[in-house]
């Protein structure tokens, strides 16, 4: 075998190896080796301060938080998207005419812009105008300040992401309820399996890589949020709903402080990271591979 047969794969491969590598590694690399210096993004020089950006990060109330509201709004986004879309996924698994305008339809806003749903959802969240507080004030309830209120605030990003990815999320299922052998439910039909039993005991094990799948990228997803924040609330009010990729772009292009802010950076990586192989090691043996 010559040698350029031997190369050839390696050569086919290498453009995407090149831009991924100059898109994604570098850029990694150059944060973790920015965290370490004191940097304003304006300065020729950059002065070395070695940890201390990330020992100012852990005392800082602030990202302490930040990490608290991006934890809380990741937990509830990834349980309330999930947990909906496998409940939609159960019903929705019909051919019919009906059926499949309803997975359509639902489907839409995965395909929409983020900063279009923004803006749209910040309209139907407006504390005076918005059509969620004209429709609740039709059963005589007060007006709610969806945005403008600590307490609704996060919840209120919360039921954006939720609104998003729930489509996806149900198709996705479908898709794994479809891959199910029918032998397996004949075979619960014939022992008269009790359709809760079914669902608990088969078609959840089985469904099992499914969830697995959208568990991570939900969770990668969630942990990643911009868009929503600094379109519908900039982080408030009162940084309750800031989160860690806000607060990164904040110090970084807001205040200047690029060491800072590269250290914010490394430790999303770091959380990220942790919880992917946290959530691989303990999870990963219970999937049901078929």
């Amino acid at each position: 075998m010559s040698l350029w047969v031997k190369l050839r794969p390696y050569g086919m491969v290498a453009p995407a190896i090149v831009i991924f590598s100059m898109f994604f590694i570098y850029p990694i690399f150059y944060m973790i080796y920015l965290s370490m210096f004191d940097w304003n993004f304006v300065s020729p020089t950059k002065d070395f301060v070695g940890l201390q950006n990330f020992k100012d990060l852990l005392l800082e109330p602030d990202f302490i938080q930040v990490l608290s509201n991006t934890t809380v709004y990741t937990v509830v986004t990834v349980a309330l998207t999930t947990g909906l879309a496998l409940l939609l996924a159960l019903w929705l698994n019909r051919k019919s005419l009906f059926h499949g305008f309803v997975q359509g339809a639902i489907f839409s806003p995965h395909i929409i812009s983020l900063v279009s749903i923004s803006l749209l959802w910040s309209w139907l969240m407006d504390p005076e105008y918005g059509l969620l507080n004209w429709f609740i004030g039709l059963f005589g309830f007060s007006k709610v300040g969806w945005l403008s209120h600590p307490d609704t605030s996060l919840i209120s990003l919360v039921i954006v992401a939720v609104w998003k990815g729930l489509g996806y999320n149900a198709l996705v299922f479908i898709a794994g309820l479809q891959s199910i052998p029918k032998d397996i439910h004949e075979a619960a039909a014939l022992d008269q399996s009790k359709p809760w039993t079914t669902f608990i005991r088969l078609i959840l094990p089985l469904l099992s890589p499914t969830i697995f799948f959208l568990v991570i990228i939900n969770m990668i997803s969630s942990f990643q949020v911009f868009e929503t924040i600094a379109i519908m609330t900039q982080g408030g009010p009162i940084n309750t709903t800031n989160t860690l990729v806000y607060y990164i772009y904040e110090y970084g292009f807001r205040f200047f402080k690029i060491g800072y802010a590269s250290a914010a950076g490394v430790m999303l990586l770091i959380i990220v990271g942790l919880l992917t192989i946290v959530y691989f090691k303990l999870l990963s043996k219970r999937v049901h591979y078929r």
